[in-house]
C-alpha cells in the first residue's frame, strides 16, 4: 500500500469547479498512473464536492482499482443516463430513495452476506430506509438534523438540556419578548414566520406526512390545516401578529443567524446542523444548540445522502471495492483527519456535509473535531428517518411547498390561498 502523500495542490480549484456547476470528469489519477489495472476506472455520479478528495485518497492508496468523479447538479434526475453519455458505476446524492430511481440500481446484500460491508456500522433505521422489499438497493453516507441555536448567555433561560420541542420553543420564546413604553418590541424570542423551513420541519413533526406515492406527491390535508391553525396561535399568543414579526425581523433582514442570537435582540434561531457545525469557531464557542423534536422523534433532513451502484454498471468490482472502503470506520476517521489537516472542511461538515450513517463514526469520532457535540450528541434511537419522496422533490420543496407555508403563516384564513394542488400543477407545467 502506497504511503498517503497530500500533493494535490489543485484541491481549491475543484472544489470551485464543483460550486460552479460544470459539469466536467474530475480525472484524479493523474499524478498516479495505474499499470496494473486492467478494466476501465469506476464512474461515479454525484454533486458533494467532497467526493473528488475522497477520490483521490482511495486512488493514492491501492493501485488495483481507480475513480472518477463525474459532477452532476442533481444525479436524481440525471438518471438513468443518456445513450451517448458516460453512464455510471456509482451514484452518489440527495432524494434517490424514490419508486422510479431505486428501479436503477443493484441490490447490495450480498456484500453483507460476504462480510465486505458490515450492517452493524450503520444507524439501523437509516440502512432500513435504503431497503425496499428485504433488498438493500441504497447504503447510507449522511444525514443532517434541525436544531435550534441560542447564545450561550443565555442558556440559563433554556429549560431543556439536549432536546426541544416546538412547544417548549414557543414557550421559552414568549418570555423572552419585551417591549418599549410605546409596545414595539425591543426583544422577540422566536417566530415561527422567520423560517420557512422551520415551518416545513414542525409541518412534518406533526403529521402532515409529505410524501411520494406512484410518482405523485401525497400529504395529510387534515393535519396541515391544524400546523397552521397552531402556528397562528402561536403568533397571537406569543408575538401579538405577524406583522409584528415581520417588521422585527425587517430590522435583522441581513444578519446571519448566529450574529442574531448573539447580539441578544432574540433568543433562538433554527439552524441545521451543517450549517451550525460550518459555523467559524470564534463564533461556535459563543453558541448552544438542542435537537428539535417531538415525541422523542429528531427529524432527519430530506436531503441526506445515499450511495449505490447503479444497475448496469460496467465495472461493478470496482464499484463494490470503493463501497467497501468507504463504509468502514478507519476509513472516515482518516477521511475527517485529512479534511482538518489540508483545512477542506471549512466549507463543508463532517462526512459528505453531514453527519455520518456510520454509528460508531458520528458518536465516537466526531466529537474529536468537534468539541461541541461533546455535551450534546443526538440520541441514536431518536433519529428519524425522512419519508420516501418524489425524484424532483428539491424543485417542488423549494417552489410549491415552502412558498405554500409561508403564505399560510401570514393569513387568518388558508382557504383564501392557492391550494398546494394548484401550485402543483402551475409547477408541472413550468418545470416537469
Amino acid at each position: 500500500m502506497k504511503r498517503f502523500i497530500p500533493l494535490l495542490m489543485n484541491l481549491p480549484s475543484i472544489k470551485t469547479i464543483f460550486r460552479r456547476g460544470a459539469s466536467i470528469v474530475l480525472l484524479l489519477t493523474l499524478l498516479f498512473s495505474c499499470s496494473n489495472t486492467t478494466k476501465e476506472p469506476v464512474v461515479i455520479w454525484t454533486n458533494r464536492q467532497e467526493f473528488a478528495s475522497y477520490v483521490e485518497l482511495f486512488n493514492v492508496i491501492q493501485d488495483e482499482v481507480q475513480v472518477i468523479v463525474v459532477y452532476k447538479a442533481d444525479p436524481v434526475t440525471a438518471l438513468p443516463p443518456a445513450k451517448d453519455e458516460l453512464s455510471p458505476d456509482i451514484v452518489i446524492g440527495s432524494w434517490l430513495r424514490n419508486d422510479t430511481t431505486i428501479k436503477q440500481f443493484r441490490p447490495l446484500n450480498y456484500l453483507f452476506t460476504e462480510r465486505r460491508i458490515n450492517p452493524e456500522v450503520f444507524y439501523p433505521q437509516l440502512l432500513a430506509y435504503g431497503n425496499v422489499q428485504n433488498k438493500q438497493y441504497l447504503l447510507p453516507v449522511s444525514f443532517n438534523l434541525p436544531a435550534m441555536i441560542f447564545a450561550t448567555k443565555n442558556t440559563k433561560l433554556i429549560t431543556e438540556n439536549h432536546l426541544v420541542t416546538p412547544d417548549q420553543i414557543r414557550d421559552m420564546a414568549a418570555a423572552f419578548n419585551k417591549k418599549n413604553k410605546s409596545q414595539i418590541h425591543t426583544a422577540m424570542g422566536f417566530a415561527p414566520s422567520w423560517s420557512p423551513e422551520f415551518l416545513y420541519t414542525v409541518a412534518q413533526l406533526r403529521g402532515t406526512n409529505f410524501r411520494g406515492i406512484n410518482g405523485t406527491l401525497a400529504w395529510s390535508q387534515e393535519q396541515l390545516e391544524l400546523t397552521m391553525d397552531y402556528f397562528h396561535h402561536w403568533t397571537k399568543t406569543a408575538n401579538d401578529s405577524v406583522q409584528e414579526e415581520q417588521d422585527f425581523s425587517f430590522k435583522y433582514l441581513y444578519t446571519p443567524e448566529t450574529r442574531h442570537v448573539l447580539a441578544g435582540s432574540c433568543l433562538f434561531a433554527y439552524l441545521p446542523s451543517d450549517e451550525l457545525f460550518s459555523t467559524p469557531q470564534n463564533l461556535l464557542q459563543e453558541i448552544g444548540f438542542r435537537w428539535i423534536h417531538q415525541d422523542n422523534k429528531i427529524p432527519v433532513k430530506d436531503d441526506m445522502i445515499f450511495m449505490g451502484i447503479f444497475e448496469k454498471a460496467r465495472n461493478k468490482e470496482g464499484a463494490e471495492a470503493f463501497l467497501s472502503w468507504f463504509m468502514t470506520e478507519t476509513t472516515q476517521h482518516q477521511l475527517l483527519e485529512r479534511s482538518t489537516l489540508m483545512n477542506l472542511n471549512v466549507n463543508s461538515f463532517g462526512i459528505a456535509g453531514g453527519f455520518s450513517a456510520l454509528q460508531s463514526v458520528t458518536e465516537q469520532t466526531f466529537p474529536l473535531y468537534y468539541k461541541t457535540l461533546l455535551d450534546n450528541l443526538p440520541a441514536a434511537q431518536y433519529i428519524t428517518p425522512p419519508t420516501a419522496l418524489l425524484p424532483r422533490w428539491e424543485s417542488i420543496k423549494t417552489r410549491v411547498i415552502i412558498p405554500w407555508l409561508s403564505q399560510a403563516v401570514s393569513t387568518d384564513n388558508i382557504k383564501t390561498i392557492s391550494s398546494l394542488n394548484q401550485l402543483l400543477t402551475t409547477w408541472s407545467k413550468q418545470y416537469h
